[in-house]
């Protein structure tokens, strides 16, 4: 059984020490032009050493700033380390919308939008991943790299870090939307992800209109005998599950 992060968990606490967030900007030779992206980097980060990566991704409505804006991602890791309860890592929060205007206007469900959504793993992988490496103290090991996100960046995270697993060792999805491949797509050899994942996660409300997306994912793996952990949490589509999940995935991750 899996408890829900206790309460207070998001809440800023005084006199800790505290993570620093900016915004970056990077070359997309995907996109063909600069992008942004914000990075985490936590208390006491030094060039001395070399830090995890988890890239966190945001939903439909979204951009680089949406976990940023209602997720409170910095006081959730702020309070996990003070609590001694998480690694070290950097995180970044990318805009997973990969296409020269990538505001979150308009008609979300536009096709070249949707479209921009599947050219993100691009981005990420030829892009984003090298210039977080070459410009932060990161490590360039797949052991040292994890995906996930919310909603259709929930999807994304399945499509990419099964997809790459080259690149990604920890894959999470919270609440993933209609993007998701099937299942038999997102892992046609099932044996290979059992060699490689250290850790896979699906979890979604019991209220969730989506929520049989993640069952189906999770039927197939269990069929499959690939590990990981399926939380069906109480709550719908929305910011409380998303925050919990993050406070769930990401104390798991590195270790």
């Amino acid at each position: 059984m899996i408890s829900s992060a206790p309460a207070g968990f998001d809440q800023y606490r005084n006199d800790i020490p505290r993570g620093a967030i900016e915004t970056i900007e990077y070359d997309s030779t995907t996109v063909g032009n600069t992008r942004k992206a914000l990075v985490y980097t936590p208390p006491g980060y030094s060039s001395e050493n070399t830090y995890p990566v988890l890239y966190l991704l945001h939903g439909i409505g979204g951009d680089e700033m949406e976990w940023q804006q209602h997720g409170t991602p910095q006081i959730i890791l702020d309070n996990l380390y003070n609590d001694n309860l998480l690694e070290p890592m950097i995180v970044v929060l990318p805009n997973g919308r990969a296409m020269p205007n990538d505001r979150a206007e308009g008609d979300l469900f536009d096709p070249e939008k949707i479209k921009a959504f599947e050219r993100f793993e691009s981005d990420l992988i030829h892009d984003l991943i090298p210039y977080i490496e070459s410009n932060y103290s990161a490590s360039t090991t797949r052991d040292n790299r994890a995906i996930a996100g919310l909603s259709m960046g929930g999807g994304q995270s399945l499509n990419i870090g099964l997809g790459n697993l080259n690149h990604f060792a920890w894959v999470g999805a919270f609440s993933p939307a209609p993007n998701t491949k099937a299942p038999e797509l997102l892992l046609p050899n099932p044996q290979e992800a059992i060699s490689l994942l250290s850790l896979l996660w699906i979890s979604c409300g019991d209220q969730d209109n989506l929520i049989q997306i993640s069952v189906d994912v999770h039927q197939y793996l269990e069929q499959q005998g690939v590990p990981h952990i399926w939380y069906e949490e109480s709550g719908g589509h929305d910011w409380p599950v998303w925050k919990n999940d993050l406070y769930l995935f990401s104390k798991r991750l590195f270790k």
